[in-house]
């Protein structure tokens, strides 16, 4: 018998599947539909706690390996090179980027889902995995981890999560967070948080949270296309938005003019400033060598906007005199957003190689691509100074003798 709340639904004599012309009574056929919803909504609740356990453990696989990895000392916002004692990383085949980087694109790419599980990695005992917990809740714009976040700019130990907890406030965009950027503005002991804070409260006001593409670029990094860069062969097209949303590819300069690649770090670093005032001196050379010059920052547009003086001039600590006035009027080359690096690791770049004034930066590096569009140079620094002067690229490009190592490079 077939049975359905003490009722044989087959009919006397009836064997095996119901026959298509039998009919049930109407109160038969609403006690059966009201079976088949309770059995869909259990296999529905099931498979949702699945769900939701199969992220759980995806994230905490993925938080694992940043956990497990054996990464560089930091010190007052700055990486140190744990068999030299200096600031940055010796070795360019170091992997600590590639673990950094990758965990906050697998994060990245799982999305809102793994929200709940970060916030529990904010309060971890690595400080490593929670800075890579808020950079994702950041960069997804995770608005229910804002009073999470307040939390940790106000109160976690490391300043290099204070740092990214500001700069991920500033990414979500929620008014509410204001009261705590201002407050950290003013009164956190860490000048490099007082910085991020007093950006992040602009971009809240000005409703620069993060856009779309942060993420979608985040999500797109393949480690297979990592550290493809090669001098002597055909150097690797790209196409990047610049500061104004025009887009720039390589190729186009093929057969047509040489281009000098200058990756820096951002509006606070002091050396990438002074690589501005050379550039901007030395217009008039590099167009007589016609050559074409982009610089490139591993940011979003925001960030990158306001290292050319495109939007608010923060108080720095290493300059008294203004620059944005300067840059609006004579910077002549375009300046690059190479969201998540993604440009920057296929280069060699190394996206998240180190920390420097407590943020994960790009290794410092120079590329030189001729006119047939072949790589003739490639530098990678080892910390922040480890780079060549922009007089020292105009001289490779006069020359072309393009060997060149710092003095101070780390060995």
């Amino acid at each position: 018998m077939v049975m359905v709340n003490g009722h044989d639904i087959r009919g006397p004599g009836s064997v095996g599947l119901l026959p298509h012309s039998f009919s049930l009574n109407k109160q038969m056929k609403f006690r059966l539909n009201q079976c088949r919803l309770l059995a869909l909504c259990v296999i529905m609740l099931g498979a949702g706690t699945l769900w939701s356990q199969g992220n759980s453990m995806k994230v905490e696989h993925i938080l694992n390996r940043v956990r497990q990895h054996d990464f560089h000392p930091i010190r007052d916002g700055f990486t140190f090179d744990r068999k030299l004692d200096k600031h940055g990383v010796a070795d360019l085949e170091d992997m600590d980027w590639h673990i950094r980087t990758l965990a906050v694109r697998d994060l990245v790419r799982l999305g809102p889902d793994a929200t709940t599980n970060l916030l529990t990695g904010l309060s971890d005992t690595n400080a490593h995995v929670r800075h890579v917990a808020v950079t994702v809740l950041g960069i997804i714009r995770a608005t229910n981890a804002v009073s999470a976040l307040e939390r940790t700019l106000r109160k976690d130990s490391d300043s290099v999560v204070r740092s990214q907890a500001a700069i991920a406030l500033g990414q979500i965009g929620a008014k509410s967070s204001l009261a705590a950027l201002k407050e950290s503005q003013e009164e956190d002991k860490s000048k490099d948080v007082r910085h991020q804070a007093e950006l992040a409260a602009y971009a809240v006001e000005h409703g620069h949270s993060a856009t779309p593409e942060l993420a979608d670029a985040y999500r797109s990094l393949d480690e297979k296309r990592f550290n493809k860069l090669r001098v002597g062969e055909p150097a690797l097209n790209f196409e990047l938005p610049d500061t104004e949303g025009k887009t720039w590819r390589l190729s186009d300069f093929r057969g047509d003019k040489p281009v000098v690649l200058i990756w820096v770090f951002a509006d606070w670093c002091p050396v990438c400033h002074g690589e501005f005032r050379e550039l901007i001196e030395l217009r008039r050379d590099f167009e007589a060598a016609n050559a074409q010059v982009f610089t490139l920052e591993c940011h979003d547009m925001f960030p990158a906007r306001v290292m050319v003086g495109k939007e608010l001039e923060p108080k720095y600590w290493f300059s008294k005199t203004s620059f944005k006035e300067s840059y609006t009027k004579n910077i002549w080359w375009p300046h690059l957003v190479d969201r998540a690096g993604v440009v920057g690791a296929e280069y060699g770049v190394q996206p998240m190689a180190y920390v420097v004034h407590s943020e994960w930066i790009n290794r410092p590096a120079v590329v030189i691509v001729d006119k047939e569009g072949i790589v003739r140079f490639a530098y990678y620094g080892t910390f922040w100074g480890d780079r060549p002067s922009i007089h020292e690229v105009l001289e490779m490009l006069r020359s072309g003798n393009y060997e060149f190592e710092s003095p101070k490079r780390l060995k």
